[in-house]
């Protein structure tokens, strides 16, 4: 088998520093984006080579907490305040 040339292992390297939370399966899915073809097997191993976690644990957050999250940014972003010109308050919501 031939080496991986190291221009591929510096993107897999720099791809999971930039993104701490992926794994070696996410990191060789976003290289395909661009067309950069690397198997699982090599990630994994670029990533187990550099000492780097192939495998991240995830944030402690529960599922609760991953739900409520985005719901309480979108009732904050969807529901606006207009004053009238009569002076009353009244809510919107787009």
């Amino acid at each position: 088998m031939a080496p991986t040339p190291r221009s591929i292992r510096i993107l897999v390297l720099r791809t999971a520093r930039e993104n701490p939370g992926w794994g070696y399966r996410r990191v060789r899915g976003e290289l395909l984006v661009p067309g950069i073809k690397v198997a699982a097997p090599t990630a994994w191993e670029i990533l187990r080579e550099a000492g780097m976690d192939t495998a991240p644990e995830r944030s402690a957050a529960t599922w609760a907490g991953l739900v409520r999250s985005p719901a309480e940014a979108l009732l904050a972003a969807d529901v606006t305040e207009t004053v009238t010109l009569s002076g009353r308050a009244c809510l919107s919501s787009r």
